[in-house]
């Protein structure tokens, strides 16, 4: 009986044995996890499940129970220390399992300070993963002092759950602006307003220097000379594709572990979806860290190991929340030479739109989910309206899909 092997039980790997079975496949699977707890969502961990406002149970992707039903062996809290391509075998927690094909599903991990700057001090924290939530969730207690070091989405998330509970926060950028590497000056200055009007002190074109302390953070210094005490900090760094393992096996990489269209490795028995996993985009390489892509990729992955053949049509989206403004983002804005303003039809809602000359590329949507629908449908058509057409509040947003 043919023997399909999963590493990474994240939203990956959980939606790829799921089709899988969903696609007739009858043979033995097992999805082997690091983590002790069955896959899961992550967007919320560090959301509404640290504000106290989602149980756990909440966040598994399915019950538990899905997994035996679906006759897939779950190998939780397990590691996988090696993978043998030519014998078709790898090693887990000693035991050596062999399969027909493998697919890796071993997502991100998140940039860890240098020791050598505080990053191993306690009270220093990441997020990423159920255990790290668990162990930073009694620090944001009120009137606390958190520093967080990083003015992407993740830190961005993050200053907004801790300024809900209470907590004095600052928040330091090493670029000119927060979101400098992922969004429009326009979206950074929507999203400075809105933290400062929460009480969040952000510091841009600001370093850090070093975290201080005895064993514990204490303070920090910054790359101005300032000297801050608090209580705790976060990082949101960034994340890096978990490619270890395929790197061990020989596999190609390019910005993670290197893909066809297919989602085939440079083995023809090894597969891989999600953020540890680059692929063709559009004459180009890309490699997406979103939900949506783990889900989708995926999905296709699963057909293509029983012989589809089906080249992976990405269609990026994303979102971040935010206190009560929820994000959505639809395309990429790779390459955008301008972009337009478009206030919405309710209050605060405003969406960006980014064009490379009169080719729209992506849609910033605040607390405006009609214009993100209608762009992302405009980008999914490859269709472009006038940029003039959008920027008019006149304009009837269904108007442009026939403009």
């Amino acid at each position: 009986m043919s023997h399909i092997i999963v590493v990474g039980a994240g939203q990956a790997g959980a939606s790829l044995v799921a089709k899988l079975r969903n696609e007739g496949f009858e043979g033995q699977i097992t999805l082997i996890g690091e983590e002790t707890a069955p896959p899961y969502q992550r967007p919320p961990l560090s959301k509404a499940y640290l504000l106290g406002e989602m149980e756990l149970e909440r966040l598994y992707l399915r019950p538990e129970s899905f997994y035996a039903d679906q006759n897939i062996t779950l190998r939780l809290g397990a590691s996988v220390s090696a993978i043998d391509p030519a014998a078709k075998t790898l090693t887990v927690d000693g035991e050596v399992l062999a399969y027909d094909q493998l697919a890796l599903t071993t997502g991100s991990t998140p940039r860890r300070l240098p020791a050598a700057i505080g990053g191993a001090l306690d009270g220093v924290y990441v997020v990423r993963g159920l255990p790290d939530v668990d162990a930073m969730e009694p620090e944001f207690a009120e009137g606390r002092r958190v520093l967080i070091i990083g003015g992407g989405y993740i830190g961005l998330e993050a200053a907004a759950v801790a300024a809900k509970k209470g907590l004095k926060v600052t928040l330091v950028e090493m670029a000119d602006r927060i979101l400098q590497r992922v969004a429009s000056p326009q979206t950074s200055d929507y999203f400075r307003a809105l933290h400062k009007a929460h009480g969040v002190t952000i510091l841009e074109g600001t370093g850090l220097t070093r975290l201080t302390g005895e064993g514990r953070v204490t303070g920090a210094e910054l790359s101005d000379g300032t000297r801050l005490e608090i209580d705790f900090a976060l990082v949101g760094v960034g994340i890096a594709p978990a490619t270890a393992l395929a790197e061990a096996a020989g596999l190609t990489l390019d910005n993670g572990i290197k893909t066809d269209a297919h989602g085939r490795s440079s083995d023809p028995s090894i597969w891989a979806a999600g953020d540890c996993a680059s692929f063709p985009y559009r004459g180009a390489r890309i490699r997406l860290e979103s939900v949506p892509n783990a889900i989708d990729q995926a999905e296709i992955v699963a057909q293509n190991m029983l012989g589809k053949g089906i080249d992976y049509m990405a269609k990026p989206w994303f979102w971040s929340d935010q206190y009560d403004v929820k994000l959505q983002i639809a395309g990429l804005n790779t390459g955008y030479d301008s972009v337009i303003t478009r206030t919405g039809d309710k209050a605060g809602a405003v969406s960006f739109w980014y064009y490379q000359g009169k080719t729209l590329l992506a849609v910033d949507a605040a607390n405006d989910p009609r214009a993100y629908m209608i762009g992302k449908r405009l980008i999914g058509a490859g269709k472009s309206p006038a940029p003039e057409a959008v920027a008019d509040p006149a304009t009837e947003l269904k108007s442009l899909m026939t403009a």
